[in-house]
Order: structure tokens, then C-alpha cells, then sequence
């Protein structure tokens, strides 16, 4: 064990199911090692114990588990265990695909050097590959279901030689009609007695939208009403299938940024991780004073294949707890979904083809009546793919994986249409926060096989827990109590008015406009709303002069000396912008005092390299033109790395002077706000950026914001000389 070595490490979920049948998410840190795989409270140091260790060799297996349903939130479940010895396992899981299957890929690399190594000295050990073929047109692999044992144990071990398969699932239901399978010639020859897999002939219909869209060619000459063409829709996407696959998932807000047909989705049933029952309802633009809205309610089965491309497929089924809807026609989904495949990348962009196929009998007296009625919706359902391109090409900001969609769970619906409309609203609208399934998670008995037996806590109803944000601002306002300051000793020159048609003033820009690293960004990088400050922005100084303004705070009669005055510590911000009139915007925030070992008490005694990796500005331009807005954007952004920051620390404040014109990029849209900036309402956001788990959640040192500023009401200041200055660090 001593030789032993970390082959991969990180966050994962830990992941079961109490006796009582509900499940339970942790947050464990994963250390894989060449010999042993085991789990940690938090990131090992020293010769830390670890909660549960886990020995590899070539005996082992992952087995895939597929999406499985915790409060709302999906994950994405792997199982590692030993076929010697079925009761042992460690069950892990993860908020987005990507890093499951890195898991699961160097899990599996582990296990392939033992096996090699067993081989070589002639060993025998039990087979753990998955039976590679088909069985009736379903794919080989690994159990789907929720049992302490895999459905493929009995595989013959004399078949050592089979390659190991990535395809995961157990195929889809027998009702679900593969579509993606046309295409395979040799399982076509293997199953030319099953009608589902007869070969499809389609025909090029239009190209719309980038799109090339597909209609399939019958034999027949004549249709029944009730049954309608499939037709499918053709477009590359520029993302990965992963990132794809999961939106494709998503029933919650997101969908509505990319699939102009959908209204709201919810989950009816679970049946395991790679099949689920789904509630649909859909958005259609056909006269809808007159046609009744569209409703599905059908099984949904995915995928991941061999080469890396995902297979959606969908088919309507009757369910006890999805039941007609007042208020809609029940379509039916004859055969659809979706198959994203992996593509060579292009100019170092990732590609996709993306396949939309959709046969669909919307039903109702318009099919019959409105010939064009059933293409045209078929059409605009379709263009979803379009939208999925689109949603991609207009963002560059995916440096991190997209997480794994919510679902929310669809309650047994009532007959009346007072309680459809509540499920609608308080299910699309109030979907459990990951903060608080965590919050609640902290209140959770964990009585399974799999539990971490040093946690005792006391179970509660995750609905009588507050959110985590109030329970963060609690706990604040516990470790921070802070006094009223009395405002009224402390002026600037520029005024301060609340009122939201006010011109060039400033007002305190709320907490709730800004979101900060939450408790759980180290793990799954969330975030929440800022909420309450950290400090009191008491004064705000619009200056202006003919040489660039540095230590303002050395002024006579500043806010920063009046609250020195008074025992009261400061941060000054003073923005200082170029130009033949240089210009500068002074905040000052106060407080009575800092918290000894908080975050911000550090960065006031910190030295230079630590304040300029840590101060961090949040901006914001509500009210302006749309290419300022864009310009300016919403991104937070190291002050300290971008442009160049002078920290002056007097004995009751520091000075961060911030030099804008340092930057080239910084200096442009600079260039261009001050052009209009009569124009614009500009919110600024202040904090020193956590990075450790200890310091999190982000608390604001401030926020302001300022109303159409003047360049005319700039004074220009006197700034005392003084030969006793403090000390620039």
C-alpha cells in the first residue's frame, strides 16, 4: 500500500438511499489511488482517516446508474464494487456528466492494470466486462435498477476476451421504438423479422432555420388521420454532446432559452436511472384563441453509446397520476427524440450533429380540418434544434460543465383546474434550490447500507427548513453584529437620492442584484444572491483636475478622516480615469470595526500579491444603451490582475487607488461610458473573492449605485500635502 499512488482526486456526491426509500447527497472529496479508492469529510491532509476506503483489483467493475432524482435535482450515480463480494460497494455521484465519466474512465484504468498485471502471472480472475451484441435490439451493459446486485452477474467467465462496453442502460422499454437504429445494416440483417427495425427511407423537405428537415418516406399511398409521418430535423451544433445532452434533459427555466415549444415539464415517475415517466406540455402558436393547447404525457429512455454520442427516445404512455388535463388535448407520440453525436472539431470548437425526430399525432378537430394545422406545429417543435445551436454561438462562457438539469416531481394531479394551475405555477417557479436540498441534507439520518456511520443528525422536513441564504445571512448577522452608524456626520459631494428617476446622484445598490460564491461553490460552483453588506457606504466624491488624483484620502475633512475621528475603520475606493481632465470617483465604506480573522480583516493587512488576487468588482449597467451594457457586462473581474491597484494603508483605513488607464481594454470601454454616461445607471459591486471552502459564502464589502452622472458637477479637490504619509503596502 506504501507504493501506492493518487491517480485521480476531486469532489463527488456521495450518493444512497435510506431504509424509509428516500435518498441522500453528501458532499465527500475522492482520492483513487493505484490500489484503493476512498472518501474524506474534507480534502485529506497529513495521515487523515478516511471515512470509507474501498479495495481495487481486477475483480472490480463501475456500473453506471444512470440520472437519478434527489429533492428535484438530478445526478448522475456510479457504483464501484467488487464481484467477489456483491454487498461491498462505494456509491458516487456527480452534478454534471463530464465528470462522472472521468471518474469512471480512470476507475476503470485502475482496474486494466490489475487485470493486466493478473493476467501476466497467470491468475484467474472473475470476469467483469459487459456482454457486447444485442439481445432483441437492446444494447448490453450494466444494471439500471436500484438492487444491491447487477442484472449482468451471471455473465459467462469464460468470455475474459470481450472488449468492456461504455453503453450504458438496459435498453429501452419494449414499447420505445429505436429509431436510431435505422441505419445499422448488420442489426437490420440480425433483426429482419422485427418489424420495429425496419428500414426508414426519408426525403429532404426544406432547410429552415440552418436546418435541414427531414420526411420520412412511406410505401403506403394512404395514411389514416391517426397516423402522422415522422419527420426529423438535421443541424451541427458548435458544443459537446454532453453539454447538449443536457439541456435536451432539462425540464425546468432553462429549456424555455432554446425550445420555443415548451410551456412546462415535470417529472410523473422514476422508473430507473435511464427511464422515466414525463409530463409535457407544449407551447403552440396556432391560432390559440381557438385551438386548444397541447399536452404529452410519455416515457422518456436515454442513453450514451460506444463512439460518446447520447440517444433520447420517446414514446406517449398512460400513467395513474397523469391523467387529462382541464384545458388540453392529450397528444400522442408515436416514435421521437433525439441522437447527438460527437463530430471532428472545427478551428478548435467542439461540433455535433444533433437529429430531432418527432412522429406525433397532435389530435383534436384540427388535424382533421386544418390540413397544414399537424406540420406546422411538427415544424416549430423541430426548430428546437436551431434554438440549441443558437443558445451555443452566442456565449463563449463554458469553461465550466453545465450542471445536470432539475425535474420536478408531478404530484397526483386533481381534476380541477385551480389545482393544475397551482402545479403549474408552484413547480416551474419554486423548484428546490441545491442550497436547500443541502440544508436539508445536514438534518438527514442516513440508515442505509452505505452510510457514513460517524454523521448523526436529527431528521426534519426539508419544507420547514429556511433557505440557505437566509440561514447565511443569520449566521452573519450572529458572528457580525453590527451597530448603526450615524450617516449624518458624513458628506461628499456628490448627493445621494433614493429615488429611481434621480439624475446625477447615488443611492445604495441592493445586495439581491449581485450574485457571490455560495457555501457549496467549491463543489459544484453555485451561487446566490449577495444579500446584506459588510460594510456602510457613507459618502461618495466626484472629482476632477488636471493630474491624476492618488491618496484622497489625506483630504481635510474627508468621510474617511471624520470616521477615523469617530474610531471608525474605512475602505476607500478611489477610481481614477484618464483623460485631458482626469477624473476620479471616491466611495468610502465604513464600519465600526473588522471582525478579527474574517476574510476582509486579512485583505486590509494582507500585502499587495494577496489584494490584488482577491479584490474583486462586480459591474452592472441596468439603464443605458444595449452596446454599453454589452460592453460593460455583468462578469466579476479581478481589479487587481486587470489594472493597476496602489493600496495605502493609513492607522484607520486603506486606500485602493484603481488606476483604469492602465488597462488598454479597460481604457476602450471606458472611452466609450464616458460618451453617454449622462446616459447611464451604472451598479458596482465590491468583495474580496473566496477561495477556500472556510471562506465562503462571498460577502459584499459594498455595493453602489450611480444615476446619470455629470462630467460638470466634478469639483476639483484640495488634497493636503503631507510629509508624514502613511505607508503605501
Amino acid at each position: 500500500m506504501s507504493n501506492s499512488k493518487v491517480v485521480y482526486e476531486g469532489w463527488m456526491v456521495r450518493y444512497g438511499r435510506r431504509k424509509i426509500g428516500r435518498s441522500f447527497i453528501h458532499m465527500r472529496y475522492f482520492v483513487l489511488e493505484t490500489r484503493l479508492l476512498a472518501y474524506y469529510k474534507k480534502k485529506p491532509q497529513d495521515n487523515v482517516v478516511p471515512i470509507k476506503t474501498f479495495l481495487i483489483d481486477g475483480n472490480c467493475r463501475v456500473e453506471d446508474r444512470g440520472l437519478k432524482t434527489h429533492h428535484g435535482h438530478m445526478v448522475y450515480v456510479l457504483s464501484v464494487y467488487n464481484k467477489k463480494e456483491k454487498y461491498h460497494r462505494i456509491t458516487m455521484a456527480a452534478f454534471n456528466i463530464q465528470e462522472a465519466l472521468i471518474w469512471k474512465e480512470k476507475i476503470e484504468s485502475v482496474i486494466d492494470q490489475h487485470q493486466e498485471s493478473q493476467a501476466a502471472n497467470g491468475n484467474k480472475f472473475h470476469s467483469f466486462e459487459y456482454k457486447s451484441g444485442t439481445d432483441n435490439g437492446r444494447n448490453g451493459s450494466s444494471s439500471d435498477h436500484e438492487s444491491q446486485f447487477s442484472a449482468a452477474e451471471d455473465e459467462d467467465d469464460s468470455n475474459s476476451n470481450l472488449l468492456r462496453r461504455t453503453t450504458i442502460g438496459n435498453g429501452p422499454p419494449e414499447s420505445v421504438f429505436d429509431w436510431t437504429k435505422e441505419l445499422d445494416s448488420e442489426l437490420v440483417n440480425q433483426n429482419s423479422n422485427n418489424q420495429a427495425f425496419a428500414r426508414k427511407y426519408w426525403r429532404l423537405l426544406q432547410c429552415q432555420n440552418g436546418l435541414r428537415i427531414f420526411e420520412e418516406l412511406l410505401e403506403v399511398d394512404f395514411l389514416p388521420k391517426s397516423c402522422s409521418r415522422a419527420m426529423k430535423a438535421v443541424g451541427i451544433v458548435e458544443a459537446t454532446c454532453e453539454e447538449i445532452f443536457e439541456l435536451v434533459m432539462s425540464m425546468d427555466a432553462t429549456r424555455f432559452e432554446w425550445d420555443c415549444s415548451f410551456q412546462y415539464g415535470s417529472l410523473v415517475e422514476e422508473v430507473d436511472g435511464h427511464t422515466a415517466i414525463l409530463y409535457h406540455r407544449l407551447q403552440l402558436d396556432w391560432f390559440p384563441m381557438v385551438v386548444w393547447p397541447r399536452d404529452l404525457c410519455y416515457v422518456r429512455y436515454w442513453r450514451r453509446n460506444d463512439d460518446g454520442s447520447y440517444v433520447v427516445l420517446f414514446r406517449s404512455r398512460e400513467h395513474e397520476n397523469c391523467g387529462p388535463q382541464p384545458g388540453f388535448v392529450r397528444a400522442h407520440i408515436e416514435s421521437g427524440g433525439y441522437n447527438i453525436s460527437p463530430l471532428k472539431p472545427r478551428n478548435g470548437r467542439p461540433r455535433t450533429r444533433v437529429q430531432h425526430l418527432m412522429q406525433i399525432d397532435l389530435k383534436g378537430w384540427g388535424v382533421g380540418y386544418i390540413s397544414s394545422f399537424q406540420q406546422h406545429c411538427l415544424l416549430q417543435m423541430l426548430n428546437s434544434v436551431a434554438g440549441l445551436r443558437e443558445y451555443f454561438s452566442q456565449t463563449d462562457e463554458r469553461t465550466t460543465a453545465p450542471r445536470i438539469p432539475v425535474m420536478v416531481n408531478m404530484t397526483s394531479v386533481s381534476s380541477t383546474s385551480k389545482r393544475s394551475h397551482k402545479l403549474h405555477s408552484s413547480s416551474v417557479h419554486r423548484s428546490p434550490s441545491l442550497d436547500q436540498i443541502q440544508a436539508a441534507n445536514k438534518n438527514a439520518v442516513l440508515m442505509d447500507e452505505y452510510s457514513d456511520e460517524d454523521e448523526d443528525f436529527q431528521c426534519a422536513d426539508q419544507e420547514a427548513l429556511p433557505s440557505t441564504v437566509e440561514i447565511e445571512d443569520k449566521r452573519a448577522a450572529y458572528e457580525e453584529p453590527k451597530e448603526q452608524i450615524d450617516l449624518s456626520v458624513f458628506s461628499g459631494n456628490l448627493r445621494r437620492n433614493d429615488n429611481d428617476k434621480a439624475r446625477d446622484c447615488w443611492t445604495l445598490s441592493e445586495g439581491n442584484n449581485f450574485r457571490v460564491r455560495s457555501k457549496n461553490f467549491c463543489y459544484d460552483k453555485s451561487k446566490i444572491t449577495a444579500g446584506k453588506h459588510l460594510m456602510d457606504l457613507v459618502a461618495v466624491d466626484w472629482f476632477k483636475d488636471t493630474k491624476r488624483m492618488d491618496h484622497v484620502a489625506r483630504r481635510r475633512g474627508c468621510a474617511a478622516q471624520v470616521a477615523s475621528d469617530r474610531g471608525l475603520f474605512s475602505i476607500i475606493f478611489n477610481l481614477q480615469v484618464p483623460g485631458s481632465t482626469h477624473y476620479s470617483m471616491v466611495f468610502y465604506f465604513v464600519t465600526k470595526e473588522l471582525v478579527p480573522g474574517s476574510l476582509l480583516k486579512r485583505f486590509v493587512d494582507g500585502d499587495d500579491e494577496f489584494r490584488n488576487c482577491r479584490l474583486k468588482l462586480i459591474p452592472s449597467v441596468p439603464k443605458g444603451s444595449w452596446i454599453v451594457r454589452q460592453s460593460v457586462g455583468s462578469t466579476p473581474c479581478l481589479l487587481g490582475k486587470a489594472v493597476d491597484c496602489n493600496y495605502i494603508r493609513g492607522p484607520k483605513y486603506l486606500e485602493i487607488d484603481v488606476d483604469i488607464g492602465s488597462s488598454t481594454v479597460a481604457n476602450g470601454v471606458l472611452g466609450l461610458v464616458i460618451g453617454v454616461i449622462t446616459t447611464l445607471v451604472v451598479d458596482m459591486a465590491f468583495l474580496v473573492q473566496a477561495t477556500t471552502t472556510d471562506e465562503l459564502p462571498e460577502r459584499l464589502i459594498g455595493a453602489v449605485r450611480v444615476s446619470h452622472l455629470e462630467l460638470s458637477s466634478a469639483i476639483v479637490p484640495i488634497l493636503e500635502s503631507d510629509s508624514a504619509e502613511p505607508s503605501k503596502s
